[in-house]
């Protein structure tokens, strides 16, 4: 920053929720919000020396790592193929060299091509595909990564970000009084927030959001002011309000009121009517409704949980405790989020990811399971292998849920695939006694068996939407 002086809202890059204070010669990353001051910045690193640049790099390698599984059913189904041929060609042989009819043995050999054909086995994957990912859709999980999908039955230990994931990346008020007799806190909120209307800072986007909910009318502001990186000042109904930082109160010998106190993860803000204190507001990034629930039911099915973010030790503290959390990492940066996952990885945890800005991307795409939070950015969204469509943690454990489901359902329709080939290809070679089947009784055996595959597959919409 060549000059001026603001607070920037790096959270899409860092995860760092509170805007941070930027003033003359500090760095500025590009993807940052300027949300409060006009200031100048100087672009000294572009293309490959980028920020963004070296997260999709990290993306990039974290890709190439993960190894590619094979398709089991379509293994399985080539060599059925192969079986299929093999064994009708040897049964027509086997029984010409017998004595038997040339028209006997090729009516034998055909029934077993017939009876064998690998029909319900090439139908056995790909129904039960098609079916979940369209359950799960509706159920808010987009599928991108059908093989991460079923390996979600594996997962052990889950890693999530905070701003965005388990917050809702945005400050919310969480506590706001008066210190004043003559005034009580819904009038003080009122004031404040009449005055944060004409600011597009973070935290004053979060008062006035407050107060309208609360069904707050909002006064008329007069001589409006912005206190470079210390609050707001102007005139309501002729009186001079102001609504600051600590470090405004401290730099005008203002004690600070001990009614204010402070969690750990909050900011406060500070309200003045003619330079005395009648009040304060505690703002946070607000825990999401949905999180706690999501937590309990994740530790219910034996995961490790974890938390990474870049916010600072205190905020990811207080998250933390509050959620009950396994353990939690503050202040990391991206390439230390992907340290975090290998770790896990290395103690025999299968990872799982959740998270939703740029700097999660390369975590993302290293983990085992990678997971974006749909309201999250683009960068997250192209590297996870599952999208939440509606935000929601608590379907993460519906993910986990359907990937049991989705994976017991595709083993039951191998195992009946290859089964019924094991049984009735013996049968179709009329070499058992007193038992010859017709190419017509082999085609309707085969018919039926892709039902009854068909039939499972469908019976997987029943549980996943129970």
């Amino acid at each position: 920053m060549v000059d001026g002086e603001s607070h920037l809202d790096e959270s899409m890059l860092t995860g760092e929720s509170k805007p941070v204070k930027k003033s003359k010669g500090d760095p500025v990353i590009g993807g940052s919000v300027n949300g409060s001051q006009s200031i100048k910045v100087k672009v000294s690193k572009t293309g490959k020396e980028s920020y963004l640049n070296k997260v999709i790099t990290l993306v990039e390698e974290a890709q190439k790592a993960k190894s590619k599984t094979q398709n089991l059913a379509n293994v399985a189904a080539r060599w059925l193929t192969f079986i299929a041929i093999g064994a009708g060609t040897i049964t027509l042989f086997t029984w010409i060299s017998l004595g038997k009819p040339l028209d006997f043995a090729l009516e034998r050999m055909v029934t077993v091509m017939v009876i064998s054909c690998p029909h319900a086995l090439g139908l056995a994957i790909p129904l039960v595909v098609a079916i979940s990912t369209a359950v799960s859709a509706g159920k808010g999980l987009l599928i991108r990564n059908r093989t991460a999908f079923e390996n979600a039955r594996k997962i052990t230990a889950m890693v999530f970000d905070k701003t965005g994931t388990l917050t809702e990346g945005k400050f919310g008020v969480s506590r706001y009084e008066s210190l004043s007799d003559d005034m009580n806190k819904n009038e003080l909120l009122s004031f404040a927030a009449s005055l944060e209307q004409q600011s597009e800072h973070p935290i004053a986007q979060g008062i006035v959001k407050a107060a309208k909910e609360a069904g707050l009318a909002l006064k008329k502001v007069e001589n409006f002011e912005s206190l470079t990186a210390k609050g707001i000042q102007g005139k309501i109904e002729g009186q001079n309000w102001k609504v600051v930082s600590p470090g405004y109160l401290k730099e005008n010998d203002i004690n600070i009121p001990d009614q204010a106190g402070s969690d750990e993860a909050e900011t406060i803000v500070y309200v003045l009517q003619e330079n005395l204190i009648i009040g304060f507001i505690a703002l946070s990034d607000q825990i999401r409704e949905e999180s706690p629930k999501a937590i309990e039911t994740l530790r219910e099915k034996g995961m490790k949980l974890y938390m990474a973010t870049g916010d600072n030790e205190k905020t990811a503290k207080a998250v933390s405790e509050k959620l009950g959390l396994d353990g939690y990492y503050s202040e990391v940066l991206p390439h230390q989020k992907v340290e975090i996952i290998k770790k896990l990885q290395k103690e025999g945890h299968f990872v799982a990811m959740t998270g939703d800005g740029v700097n999660d991307a390369p975590a993302l795409a290293q983990a085992n399971v990678g997971i974006a939070v749909g309201s999250g950015t683009d960068v997250a969204a192209e590297t996870a292998d599952i999208i939440l469509v509606n935000s929601n943690p608590k379907d993460i454990a519906n993910l986990v849920l359907f990937g049991r489901a989705t994976y017991n359902k595709m083993i039951q329709n191998l195992a009946w695939a290859t089964g019924y080939n094991a049984i009735a290809l013996p049968l179709a070679t009329g070499f058992i006694p007193g038992l010859v089947i017709s190419p017509a009784i082999g085609a309707v055996f085969m018919s039926l068996s892709t039902v009854i595959v068909a039939i499972n597959a469908q019976l997987l919409k029943r549980k996943i939407k129970n």
